[in-house]
């Protein structure tokens, strides 16, 4: 079984990026996953960010898919990401269950 790629993508401006690489830690180790190996990515400029299709502060993705899929029309931005628990509450984190639910599945179909 390969281990997924996963990426913490942020932007300084949004404060948040440090809780979120600990859930996204946290959430690899439960899974016996290397949280050594996620791939943080500061992004700087508004070129990265349409490069990377960077949405806002913290992004995560596994294996290259975005844990929490946005909109067609979300543009790209260094802006702060505003999330949606799963009770509906907004958030300026993910859901621990999404990304929890996001390395399950590429761990399963690996």
């Amino acid at each position: 079984m390969a281990a997924p790629r996963v990426e913490l993508l942020w932007w300084s401006g949004c404060p948040s990026h440090g809780k979120a690489r600990a859930m996204l830690a946290e959430a690899m180790t439960e899974l016996g996953l290397d949280p050594s190996t996620i791939d943080s990515y500061q992004l700087v400029s508004d070129e990265e960010a349409a490069r990377e299709h960077f949405i806002g502060s913290p992004t995560i993705r596994v294996d290259g898919v975005d844990i929490v899929p946005p909109g067609a029309d979300t543009p790209p931005a260094l802006t702060c990401r505003l999330y949606r628990r799963r009770d509906g509450r907004p958030s300026a984190l993910p859901d621990p269950a999404d990304i929890r639910d996001a390395l399950t599945r590429a761990v399963t179909t690996a």
